[in-house]
């Protein structure tokens, strides 16, 4: 891969074939019905009927431990960044979802077929640390794979769906992110057949517990290597199937260089933006986590990665050390002004209006009739960057206050957008409000 590494979806089907016995009636369940179709038309969806309860109106907010910590878990690392979500400000902003990732289990399960914990990460449970969680205004969300293991090969879903949705439910889970490692794929029947029934599988099972929990599906960056027509395909049952669905690469990793969570950042904006036709509200397109934090990011590039996502109405999902936070990366990741345009009721994933080799603009629409602008520099030299209203989309007008998401600053324009000296890896943002 030409961009930052991605351990967790470039191994994905590695050895499939020797999973022989799980492979073994594994379609036996009717496969979805392609009547209904997805977002903009996508064909694949399951009927009305089967689609998944809407459970996350506007995208959803929180914390994942996996782009910093990975399998360096443990109870006191998830509640101590529950309680400096709290203790910073940002759960009041909307940052209420903890989700432990991958490595939160045992390597086999108990002796009924049931997950168990790590005892010596968890030593409480897991129940234990949802109650916690709760007990601090926070929400519960946990991992798991709809294939034979995980990416870091604990036990997987395949052949339990209902009992892990049922324990799910009684540990009160509210978010479940089900990933698409090592899933076997059954000799007749195509990749894709297998990943729509095996998470149909998953969002029938979570939806029977009568508990609300919003459904996280990865199914979609499994694919996006396969063409566009079979990718957006699966955005499209992946949409009825669940409230998001990772669309390509995993972001970059504490680990990897500054450089490279740039890159990182680029290449996930890229895949993302031009898939505004395949998400609509309550069905959002997830381009992973936000880098903010001790990463080695500028304060430029930090900001420019919230305001982009915030445009594409991206879940606004943090994954550092949120204990060690500097004021900086705060005040990118609590700016409630950017945030607004994030979880904008309208619900509308801003649109790429004009680009070149070196910057895009985008454009979306808010709910009482401003409009978002956004001039990214994605270059390594300062540039002036415009956009006529009439290229934005924007509604004719005499001309258009514009407020500055991030500076604060406050201006009139006539018909053209600019931002003056945009510096490398920033984004201007604006709200502009026509006259």
């Amino acid at each position: 891969m030409s961009h930052s590494p991605v351990p967790r979806i470039g191994r994905a089907f590695a050895g499939l074939t020797a999973v022989a016995a799980c492979s073994a009636g594994l379609l036996a369940a009717p496969a979805p019905a392609s009547a209904a179709p997805g977002p903009a038309g996508a064909s694949g969806a399951r009927h009305l009927a089967e689609r998944y309860p809407n459970l996350a109106p506007r995208p959803p907010m929180g914390w994942n431990d996996w782009s910093y910590y990975m399998c360096d878990i443990n109870e006191k690392v998830i509640l101590d960044n529950a309680r400096a979500l709290v203790r910073s400000g940002l759960a009041r902003r909307g940052y209420r979802t903890v989700t432990v990732d991958d490595c939160w289990m045992g390597k086999q399960r108990g002796p009924g077929g049931e997950l168990t914990p790590d005892r010596t990460k968890f030593p409480h449970g897991m129940a234990y640390l949802g109650r916690k969680l709760h007990e601090l205004g926070l929400k519960f969300g946990i991992y798991e794979d709809v294939g034979t293991l995980t990416c870091e090969k604990y036990p997987g879903s395949l052949g339990h769906f209902r009992e892990d949705a049922e324990l799910f439910a009684r540990w009160k889970v509210d978010y479940v992110k089900a990933d698409g490692c090592n899933v076997p794929v059954a000799p007749g029947h195509t990749k894709e057949e297998t990943y729509r029934d095996l998470y149909g599988q998953m969002s029938r099972a979570l939806r029977a517990t009568g508990r609300p929990i919003t459904f996280s599906v990865s199914a979609p960056a499994y694919f996006q290597y396969d063409g566009d027509s079979v990718w957006h395909k699966v955005i499209g049952w992946s949409a009825a199937l669940g409230n998001l669905w990772r669309g390509g690469r995993d972001i970059a990793l504490e680990k990897h260089a500054p450089a490279a969570k740039w890159s990182s950042i680029l290449y996930n904006f890229r895949y993302n933006a031009p898939l505004a036709g395949l998400q609509r509200p309550g069905r959002w397109n997830d381009p992973d986590f936000l880098l903010a934090g001790d990463t080695g990011l500028t304060q430029q590039e930090m900001q420019s990665q919230m305001s982009l996502w915030a445009m594409m109405a991206a879940p606004l999902i943090s994954s550092t050390d949120l204990s060690r936070l500097s004021p900086a990366a705060r005040k990118v990741l609590g700016n409630k002004k950017v945030i607004a345009v994030d979880q904008d009721p309208l619900g509308v994933q801003g649109t790429v209006v004009r680009e070149d080799d070196g910057s895009t603009v985008l454009a979306k629409p808010l709910k009482n009739g401003d409009w978002a602008i956004a001039l990214f520099n994605s270059g390594d030299a300062p540039r002036t960057l415009s956009v006529t209203a009439e290229t934005a989309g924007l509604p004719e007008a005499g001309s258009y206050q514009l407020h500055d998401l991030v500076s604060g600053r406050r201006a009139h324009s006539g018909a053209t957008i600019v931002g003056r000296e945009v510096p490398p890896h920033s984004t201007v943002l604006y709200r502009v409000t026509p006259d």
